[in-house]
C-alpha cells in the first residue's frame, strides 16, 4: 500500500504521463503529419535542441507575469477595500469594475501596444488588468461575508468601525483573497501571451508566432509546454503561500 503522502507527490506526474499516453495515442490513431499534431518525442527534441532559447523567451514571459501579477494583486486589494470600507466610492467602483471585464481584453491589446509600445510594459499591463478582477471581487465577498456574531460582538465591546474593520472584517476575509489569488495565478498568464502576440519582439507568444509563420508546429507545442509549466509552477507557489500564511483556513486544514 503506497502511503498517502507519496501518492499525493506522485500524482501529478501520473496526470502528466497520461496527458502524454493520450496525445501518443492521438497522433497514431489520427495519423496526423507532424506539421499539424507532432508526436510527445519530436517536441521533446524542440525543448532538448531550443532549450536556451526556449528558456530565455522563458524568462521574459515569467517577467511579465510575475510583475502583471504584483501589480494587479496591488490595484485588486486597493480597490476591494476602497469598495467595502467607502460606501459613495462603491457605487462609482463597482459599475467601473464591471465594465472593465465587458471589453474583451483582445480589444484593449493593440490600444495599450500603441500607448506603452512593444517593450514589458503593455504586457504587465494586459495581465494586471485580467488578474485584478478576481482579485478584487473575491477580496470584497470576503469583506461583506462577515460572520455577523463576530461583528455583534465587536460592537458589544464597544469597537470602532475601523478596529472592526481592520481586526475582524480583514481577517476573516483573508482565506477569500488566497482563493482569488489562486484564480489571478492561473490566468495570469493569458495576459502576458495576448500582448506578445499583438506586438513584441522577445518572449514565448513571439517565439510561438514566429514559429507559426515558419509551420515549425513542434516548436510552437515546445513553447506552450514551457508556458504551461510556467502557469503551473506560480499556480502552486501561491496555494503554497496562501496554506502556509492561513494556517487556519479550509484549504490548509485540507490533506
Amino acid at each position: 500500500m503506497i502511503p498517502i503522502h507519496l501518492r499525493q507527490k506522485l500524482r501529478p506526474l501520473v496526470i502528466l504521463l497520461g496527458l502524454i499516453v493520450i496525445w501518443q495515442a492521438a497522433v497514431w490513431l489520427t495519423g496526423a503529419p507532424a506539421y499539424i499534431l507532432p508526436s510527445p518525442q519530436q517536441v521533446g527534441l524542440v525543448l532538448v535542441e531550443r532549450w536556451q532559447s526556449l528558456a530565455w523567451n522563458a524568462g521574459i514571459t515569467l517577467s511579465e507575469i510575475l510583475l502583471g501579477f504584483l501589480l494587479g494583486t496591488i490595484i485588486g486589494l486597493c480597490s476591494a477595500l476602497l469598495i467595502a470600507a467607502f460606501r459613495p466610492l462603491r457605487l462609482w467602483l463597482l459599475p467601473l469594475l464591471v465594465v472593465s471585464q465587458a471589453i474583451p481584453v483582445f480589444a484593449l491589446a493593440p490600444i495599450l501596444v500603441l500607448w506603452l509600445g512593444y517593450g514589458m510594459a503593455s504586457k504587465i499591463a494586459m495581465a494586471s488588468l485580467i488578474i485584478f478582477f478576481p482579485v478584487t471581487t473575491a477580496f470584497y465577498d470576503g469583506l461583506r461575508r462577515t460572520e455577523p456574531g463576530w461583528l455583534d460582538l465587536a460592537r458589544t465591546c464597544g469597537a470602532s468601525n475601523w478596529a472592526t474593520f481592520r481586526h475582524i472584517r480583514i481577517p476573516a476575509a483573508l482565506p477569500a483573497l488566497a482563493s482569488g489569488l489562486r484564480v489571478a495565478a492561473a490566468v495570469a498568464p493569458i495576459g502576458a501571451i495576448i500582448g506578445e502576440w499583438v506586438g513584441a519582439s522577445a518572449g514565448l507568444g513571439h517565439q510561438m508566432l514566429n514559429a507559426n509563420a515558419r509551420m515549425q508546429v513542434d516548436v510552437m507545442f515546445a513553447a506552450l509546454a514551457v508556458l504551461a509549466a510556467l502557469a503551473l509552477g506560480l499556480y502552486f507557489l501561491i496555494d503554497r503561500v496562501c496554506r502556509w500564511a492561513l494556517p487556519w483556513s479550509a484549504e490548509a486544514i485540507q490533506p
